[in-house]
């Protein structure tokens, strides 16, 4: 059974930093999408960031030059770095996983369903 593990959220101050971290022990394909997705009290889900297998990345545009995903493989462990946190941040966070199809199909806005998900992590960004 898949799980995922977030961890490392929290509350800052804006403009501050923090790491998310995402234990995927049992999450074992060797072809995959993996990514951040969160969700603000009110509104949508939306991703965050995405990374696949071969180490191709995506950004939404509320998070590019602030935010960095990457992945640990040895460790099975998927990273957020979040910069310069603004107030808009604040969200639960959560890590999510997807075998197959990769590169661009990973964005779920193009209609990609990830199958396993994380519980999440609470950011809060406080003035």
């Amino acid at each position: 059974q898949v799980q995922l593990v977030e961890s490392g959220g929290g509350s800052v101050q804006a403009g501050g930093s923090l790491r998310l971290s995402c234990a995927a022990s049992t999450f074992t394909y060797s072809t995959y999408c993996m990514g951040w997705f969160r969700q603000a009290p009110g509104k949508e889900r939306e991703g965050v960031a995405i990374v696949d297998s071969y180490g191709y990345t995506n950004y939404a545009d509320s998070a590019k030059g602030r935010f960095t995903i990457s992945q640990d493989n040895a460790k099975r462990t998927l990273y957020l770095q979040m910069n310069s946190l603004k107030l808009e941040d604040t969200a639960m966070y959560y890590c999510a996983a997807d075998p197959g199809y990769v590169g661009s199909y990973c964005d779920s806005r193009r209609g990609r369903v990830y199958k396993y998900w994380g519980l999440g992590t609470q950011v809060t960004v406080s003035s």
